[in-house]
């Protein structure tokens, strides 16, 4: 018998995340969290490095897909697209974005808003030269966001690059590279028993330092 979807839920009893023992720096703290998700790793389906990108349109209009965050640093987070795309169009309109990590194993939600910029030509050179070349072809194949007849259409670009790379170095596309995300502000959710969640927002000031503040759930 299939279960209602109102009646679906669960506790959350887990852990604890407590102002005294956050570290003081936010990237510190979301270091701590990502190898404790590595580690909470269950199986090969599990990516923890996925994370929901939010943009808005021109019109204000919210969008948001998954994308995979490639590395982090205290310059901020960093994933790679292509700058055409619908998410690159909106970033260039409006270069601010919310990331959204959510481990379920460790029933833990990290949340950071800040502005967006490209890295330099350097940094998505140098990832795009270690992607799988199957990956750095189908980055050419796409033209990413644009509408198409069928997937033909791209399977049989894939083979025309494929036999035009058969024996050469692949260049990164000019209009394929890397987005970097500057935090302004982090929160990390701990769940907890009867919805009472602890929640732990980092606001950074005009000089760069970080505050912590308890929310409410």
């Amino acid at each position: 018998m299939r279960m209602s979807i109102d009646a679906m839920r669960r506790d959350f009893d887990m852990g604890s995340l407590r102002k005294r023992d956050a570290n003081a720096d936010p990237i510190e703290q979301f270091r701590k969290w990502f190898d404790e998700a590595l580690t909470a790793n269950k199986g090969e389906w599990f990516e923890p490095n996925a994370m929901t990108l939010a943009t808005v349109d021109p019109s204000g209009m919210p969008d948001a897909r998954i994308v995979l965050m490639k590395s982090f640093d205290q310059r901020g987070f960093v994933f790679y697209t292509n700058y055409r795309s619908t998410k690159g169009q909106q970033l260039e309109e409006h270069p601010y974005a919310t990331l959204v990590f959510y481990w379920p194993a460790l029933e833990r939600q990290v949340k950071i808003l800040g502005g967006v910029s490209k890295v330099s030509e350097e940094q998505s050179d140098e990832y795009f030269l270690s992607r799988p070349k199957g990956s750095q072809l189908g980055a050419m194949a796409s033209e990413q966001s644009k509408p198409i007849a069928n997937r033909k259409v791209l399977e049989s670009e894939l083979e025309t690059l494929e036999d035009l790379f058969a024996d050469r170095e692949i260049e990164r596309p000019e209009e394929w590279g890397g987005y970097c995300v500057k935090p302004v502000k982090i929160e990390f959710w701990q769940g907890r028993t009867n919805r009472l969640h602890d929640r732990l927002l980092y606001s950074q000031d005009e000089q760069g330092a970080w505050s912590i503040q308890r929310i409410s759930p």
